[in-house]
């Protein structure tokens, strides 16, 4: 005897099948999402290791022809800096004319950090051309040991006087915090500002930018790049920002500066 073909299915799905098939497609979704942007933010942070090499191989080439690291500013005029040039003060800078321009390839710029666009919400009109990355201006950039001539600023570091090349940092994934978010920066700031004499001063807002799964990129002097963890956010903000939040700190050692002095 013959039976009628089952009609289990003739009314469609009940309404808890569908809601069990949005579930599953959701979270098959969000899973392939999370997959997608862990997978670019590897690759952001690869591109951004490379830059880093880059930039400290330009130095030492520069620190080779001029028997000191590239300086911050050339005369400190704040016009010729080690990222850019410009012809007035205001002026945006030309990243392709920057100290470090000639050791940089043919393009004569900084890679840029592809991680960084993305989490920037604020202009920084005077920063252009750094590509998220920032010097060890304080102390590399510029040697607060060296006393200048009359009239003239601190001169930038010389090589021999980095004692620890392997432990000093030259230069770091960086980013400011403001209201309302990130700017660009050129600066890896230390934790206290330090005088023509070395003299430690007052704390600083932190510029070191923890944007690869909570770390930061150093490059350091002795040519290698490390993934580094936060070790304070900071006391101090200028602009009303949030260093924690915008995860922007300081790594290392803070006491005499830490990474940052080349003396320690």
């Amino acid at each position: 005897m013959s039976h009628p073909p089952s009609n289990r299915f003739a009314h469609g799905f009940t309404l808890m099948e569908l809601l069990v098939v949005i579930v599953l497609f959701g979270t098959l979704s969000a899973l392939g999402f999370q997959g997608f942007r862990a997978a670019r933010t590897r690759a952001n942070q690869a591109v951004s290791a490379a830059n880093l090499r880059q930039l400290v191989a330009a130095n030492l080439l520069y620190a080779t022809d001029h028997q000191t690291y590239c300086p911050t500013d050339l005369d400190g005029h704040n016009l010729v800096r080690w990222h850019g040039a410009r012809r007035t003060p205001g002026a945006p800078f030309d990243p392709a004319e920057g100290l470090l321009a000639d050791y940089l390839g043919e393009s004569r710029v900084i890679g840029r950090c592809p991680e960084l666009e993305h989490l920037l919400s604020a202009e920084a009109f005077n920063e252009n051309g750094s590509g998220g990355y920032g010097y060890n201006t304080a102390y590399i950039g510029t040697d607060p040991f060296v006393r200048p001539e009359r009239g003239q600023s601190n001169p930038s570091c010389r090589p021999a006087n980095v004692n620890n090349p392997a432990g000093t940092l030259m230069f770091a994934t960086v980013a400011f915090a403001v209201a309302g978010g990130l700017q660009d920066y050129s600066s890896a700031d230390p934790p206290r500002a330090v005088d023509s004499g070395g003299r430690l001063g007052i704390q600083l807002q932190p510029s070191i930018h923890f944007r690869f799964n909570g770390k930061a990129l150093i490059g350091w002097c002795d040519g290698h790049v490390s993934e580094e963890v936060p070790s304070s956010w900071g006391e101090i903000t200028y602009k009303g920002g949030d260093n924690k939040a915008a995860k922007t700190g300081f790594c290392g050692p803070l006491e005499n500066n830490g990474w940052w002095n080349p003396r320690n």
